[in-house]
């Protein structure tokens, strides 16, 4: 461990010039007193490193030197594609790693490119989780992970919405949608046919994970990617069966795509001729009637739900429960305390 600390210490005095102590410090994840013993270890093995004093000093290399101590090892190398990704990285488990492989590439570049590469990463980040939502919990992320790369069958504990179930899995990937990780696997079915069948699994719910010794061989031409997308193509297919008649005013015209993104999106261009008002109606792709009703509420009272029939009920129903629950107060009984102007009555 120390040896891989001292050649990334090396690496970022090489990529970044002058740093202080404090600074590396925390790059490295270690504390200030552990970087002057390994500033101490690189200098007596012949590292021409140099202290400058002063409140602008730090630690530098002596000009022109480099390092070719780069050869990426096979967990660096691995790690690259999620370079873009230092969150999703570090709940991997390959945060150190990937840092540690970062440097190693950037210090093998000419000059030009190493520092088109710094602009790039000082300009660009990418945050995959959605607004206002907190990150699941995933414990078994780092172990569904590595048994993903080495093959190997798991043993788990999964929470379905109907209670609890044992399966056998050999995980074949894993997918971060929206800041949700989850494990496309093969799982032995209890089901008639006892088919093996690829499926999809929310790793929070997870509840215990053991992984086995034994391994097993990736479906010939499995393609993650391709997976995913119909699966996905599937899930919104099978979600949006229902068509609601919905009129819009121009405000909840410009809210559509926020609250139904595609759909909405798709609705709105299908959309028939604007009133006087500007309100336009549109035939929107909606979810069972209960998430429909929910869903269509949040445009308040930019929104009228023409049809069918059953979901105009449906949310007459909801707006008269919501009037019940939020009466208009009566006039004159809003405040009953007495202001500093209104004398007091006698006797």
């Amino acid at each position: 461990m120390r040896a891989d600390r001292l050649l990334s210490l090396l690496l970022l005095l090489q990529n970044r010039g002058r740093m202080t102590a404090p600074q590396l410090a925390a790059e490295l994840d270690v504390s200030v007193r552990t970087v002057y013993r390994d500033i101490e270890a690189l200098s007596g093995s012949g590292v021409p490193v140099h202290a400058d004093r002063g409140p602008a000093g730090g630690y530098r290399l002596m000009a022109g030197y480099r390092t070719r101590l780069t050869g990426l090892t096979d967990s660096e190398a691995g790690s690259l594609f999620l370079s873009g990704l230092p969150g999703p990285a570090q709940e991997l488990g390959l945060g150190a790693v990937l840092t540690t492989a970062q440097l190693k590439v950037r210090a093998a570049l000419p000059a030009p490119l190493a520092e088109q590469s710094r602009r790039i990463q000082d300009r660009f980040h990418l945050d995959a989780p959605g607004w206002f939502r907190d990150a699941e919990p995933v414990p078994f992320l780092p172990q569904v992970a590595r048994a993903v790369w080495e093959q190997r069958v798991l043993r788990v504990r999964y929470q379905r919405w109907r209670g609890e179930v044992q399966r056998e899995l050999r995980p074949l990937g894993i997918v971060l949608k929206g800041g949700i990780w989850y494990a496309v696997a093969v799982a032995a079915t209890q089901e008639a046919d006892g088919e093996d069948a690829v499926r999809t699994y929310r790793i929070s719910r997870l509840v215990e994970v053991s992984a086995h010794e034994e391994t097993f061989d990736r479906p010939a031409g499995f393609d993650l990617a391709a997976y995913w997308a119909e699966s996905a193509r599937r899930l919104e297919a099978m979600l949006r069966q229902e068509v609601a008649r919905v009129r819009l005013s121009p405000q909840a015209q410009r809210l559509l795509p926020a609250k139904f993104g595609t759909t909405g999106e798709q609705a709105l261009e299908d959309a028939g001729p604007a009133d006087e008002a500007g309100w336009v109606e549109v035939e929107l792709a909606v979810e069972s009637q209960p998430v429909a009703v929910s869903d269509l509420l949040s445009l308040g009272g930019e929104a009228e739900v023409v049809g069918p029939p059953q979901l105009r009920a449906a949310m007459i129903e909801a707006v008269a429960s919501l009037a019940a629950r939020y009466p208009a107060p009566r006039r004159g009984a809003g405040n009953c305390a007495l202001s500093p102007e209104t004398p007091a009555a006698d006797g």
